[in-house]
């Protein structure tokens, strides 16, 4: 059975349109519930969720299903992705749930679950509980009803776990840091973490009003955040996305510094202290080949795979590696996390600059990147690549570059549109095949 509901990060939609119904969430928490739960007395759920307006209409929905099924719900509230990740393992629980659409705007919604070990479900567990969900609920009897209770103090629980990453011998102290929360789940643990390690901190981004997450701010929209550096004076910026499992940074003279760049200066430093395990990083198809070259010069592998942060965990347990992730800014570093957390990579890049004793621009600037631009094309469904005219797009595109760079079209798993990337080290040439492409897919699809 196809997933029709699960897509690269959970379930995923307009909020109050199908799929991210208060019916579909229902039928998730009874699918799910039934199938973690399994009977088991006290099988518990922990629910957090971003600042979206939609997350109340979803939560008490999931709540609803999974107390149905039988199992013990925990609301946890305002939560980074990362954070409902952590607590799973932490509380002994059988399944987290986070309700957020991530980077995107406010009307949408979606809905990431977690298994025991506080991964991402696999692509066999999703379809499975997709099969549930297609039939009857398996209900508990009405005396093995789930009970919901709030966990209190669960954001202190996470901010003590992130600084427990940064090294004892160092400090904040000194620094003048600029956070954005993208007005969303990180919104007061952000903040409150840089300060406790000894930063000054200027807020921006963290105001929710149920409308406003990732309004023209966030690690999508950077430019405020490169603006009030400056202003500031500050050392540097970090952008959080809406539920913070993604992160971009810019330094003191507001350039941005993005996944690629943030993942190469934590790979050398943990390399250089014998720290990086399976002698290289995993990345995806998106990642700039200049991150590939200067791990190469360093002696280490990158490992490309499909786009999205599950697939890049899926390949660093398989491997053995413990960092990996993604351009957009989705880090994960096993040592410490099961997901991306930005948060959490920000602290380990800060680390060193600290340690070192050098300005940010002089410490994230690792690689020299090929120049390389994305293009997204809205579309009504997603379309088969493999259609001769589609196919036919791609392969003019590919030929065109002759082997002097490199060309990814590929399907969004969470937005109705398909990315069109192209990488060269002749710029001329890569506007030509961009827009090539880009004219030759609109046509076909």
């Amino acid at each position: 059975m196809a997933r029709k509901l699960f897509g690269t990060d959970g379930i995923r939609g307009t909020a109050n349109h199908h799929p991210m119904t208060c019916e579909v969430a229902l039928q998730l928490g009874y699918a799910a519930g039934a199938m973690f739960g399994n009977g088991r007395a006290r099988s518990r759920v922990v629910i957090g969720k971003d600042t979206r307006l939609s997350g109340y209409m979803l939560e008490p929905a999931l709540t609803a299903g999974f107390v149905a099924a039988g199992m013990d719900v925990t609301l946890l509230g305002p939560m980074p992705t990362p954070a409902v990740a952590y607590l799973v393992p932490s509380l002994r629980c059988e399944l987290g749930v986070m309700i957020s659409a991530s980077h995107n705007a406010f009307a949408d919604n979606g809905i990431k679950l977690f298994g025991p070990d506080g991964f991402k479900l696999s692509d066999e567990i999703e379809e499975d509980i997709e099969r549930r969900m297609a039939g009857s609920p398996a209900l508990a009897h009405g005396t093995d009803l789930g009970r919901v209770d709030r966990l209190e103090g669960a954001l202190g629980r996470y901010v003590e776990a992130l600084k427990s990453t940064f090294p004892r011998e160092l400090t904040l102290q000194g620094l003048k840091l600029v956070v954005d929360s993208a007005h969303g789940a990180a919104y007061r643990v952000a903040p409150q973490i840089l300060w406790e390690l000894g930063a000054e901190v200027v807020e921006i981004g963290a105001a929710p009003d149920g409308f406003n997450i990732n309004d023209g701010c966030g690690s999508t929209s950077p430019t405020l955040l490169r603006q009030k550096v400056i202003g500031e004076g500050a050392d540097l910026g970090i952008a959080l996305d809406g539920d913070a499992d993604r992160v971009v940074m810019v330094d003191e003279t507001g350039q941005l510094v993005d996944g690629d760049q943030l993942i190469a200066l934590i790979a050398r430093y943990w390399h250089q202290h014998g720290r990086l395990n399976g002698k290289g990083v995993v990345c995806t198809q998106m990642s700039n080949l200049g991150l590939e070259r200067f791990l190469a010069d360093l002696g280490l592998e990158a490992v490309r795979t499909r786009v999205g942060d599950r697939y890049v965990v899926e390949a660093m347990r398989e491997g053995g590696f413990n960092v990996g992730g993604e351009q957009s800014g989705h880090i994960i570093l096993g040592d410490y996390a099961t997901t991306g957390d930005g948060l959490l990579a920000a602290l380990q890049a800060l680390a060193v600059m600290v340690e070192q004793g050098r300005r940010f621009s002089e410490v994230s600037r690792a690689f020299t990147p090929l120049p390389q631009r994305m293009r997204n094309l809205k579309v009504p469904q997603k379309p088969d690549l493999a259609r001769p005219e589609i196919a036919d797009v791609i392969a003019k595109g590919e030929e065109r570059l002759n082997g002097h760079g490199r060309l990814l079209v590929r399907p969004s798993g969470t937005e109705p549109v398909v990315r069109v990337m192209v990488e060269a080290e002749d710029e001329t040439l890569l506007v030509a095949v961009l827009d090539e492409v880009s004219d030759g897919l609109t046509a076909a699809i």
